[in-house]
């Protein structure tokens, strides 16, 4: 069977690296496009585009969409999909809130369809890897884990600078931060949560977020998220036997060679070596084998939850309400960071 894709939207992530996977990937084709832009749908030269989501939702030769879309679009255009039958693979953050990720979970469990957060970074050998190391116990009990994001600013007028669409550094980079964070902790929750956040000037979303998550065990995790032009990205987990370190880039390897550090204690640092790879092709390829009913490992809708309700959490224990219900910023910068 091949998998017939239509994507909703047209964006850089579409052009840059999904588009090209779906072409690499084998039995795997992009039927259809649907992007107020027709140019650019065109530009990712699929047999048909449309202007309207409808219309692709609509195509019967679509067997699945890819959602990628500005972040507050998710819900809707998830559930549209599911409800026509689609399978789907949504852009992350899966959704803003953990609400929003439970009604869509519901949805694609009463429709009988593949659903899954394009949290491609989690396909990559190296992550794959560390997360056996962890879940083996390879550094004993977790102590404290620290897990950073700054990437490029977002252009003035881009929907990541506005928090009505989703925007801000904790949506944009802070899942990527706490799903790493969370996978080395068995995906529990924190107990207690403290954060601060500065806005831009202006727009009205975070352009950092840090945060201090502490659980039951007494283990504490610092999160950074910041959207503020730095290219710093790191992923440390030290615990009671050892350290285990992502270096730079921590969570956005893949067409460079990456590599993983371990570190026992009182012994010698072991070394792991990924060559270059292409993530997003993996993650296309699981996702079509899941559509076609063999098995395959894919990110679950469970982790996807707990990366959700962790950032609804941080949202909360900021000190102002913001434009989005649920969500909260800070204006003060710096003010108590932990």
């Amino acid at each position: 069977m091949t998998v017939r894709w239509g994507f909703l939207g047209a964006g850089s992530i579409a052009h840059s690296s999904v588009g090209p996977a779906v072409r690499a990937a084998v039995g795997h084709t992009l039927h259809a496009v649907a992007a107020r832009d027709e140019r650019r749908a065109a530009a990712l030269r699929p047999a048909r585009v449309y202007r309207h989501y409808e219309q692709l939702l609509s195509d019967p030769d679509v067997d699945a969409v890819y959602v990628c879309l500005h972040n507050r679009a998710h819900v809707t255009q998830v559930r549209a999909a599911l409800r026509h039958g689609k399978h789907v693979l949504c852009e992350k953050p899966l959704g803003l809130t953990a609400t929003e990720v439970a009604a869509m979970t519901s949805e694609a469990t009463a429709a009988r369809r593949v659903l899954v957060e394009a949290a491609w970074n989690r396909w990559h050998p190296r992550t794959r890897t560390v997360e056996t190391l962890l879940a083996a116990g390879e550094v004993g009990r977790v102590q404290r884990v620290v897990a950073r994001f700054h990437g490029a600013s977002p252009t003035p007028g881009n929907y990541r600078r506005q928090a009505a669409l989703g925007g801000g550094a904790l949506w944009d980079v802070g899942c990527y931060a706490v799903a790493g964070a969370l996978s080395a902790l068995g995906w529990r929750q924190p107990t207690e949560v403290s954060a601060t956040a500065v806005r831009w000037d202006d727009g009205d979303a975070d352009v950092t977020t840090r945060a201090r998550l502490t659980f039951g065990t007494g283990t504490t995790v610092d999160v950074v998220a910041a959207l503020d032009g730095g290219d710093d990205q790191l992923l440390e987990v030290h615990g009671e036997a050892g350290v285990l370190r992502l270096p730079h880039p921590a969570f956005t390897a893949g067409a460079a060679p990456a590599t993983a550090l371990l570190t026992p204690r009182g012994a010698a640092t072991r070394v792991f070596d990924y060559p270059a790879t292409d993530p997003y092709r993996l993650m296309v390829e699981a996702f079509g084998a899941a559509v076609r009913g063999e098995g395959t490992w894919l990110v679950s809708l469970a982790e996807s939850a707990a990366v959700a309700r962790t950032l609804d959490a941080i949202r909360a224990a900021l000190a102002v309400p913001d434009r989005v219900p649920g969500a909260g910023v800070s204006p003060r910068p710096g003010a108590g960071r932990p």
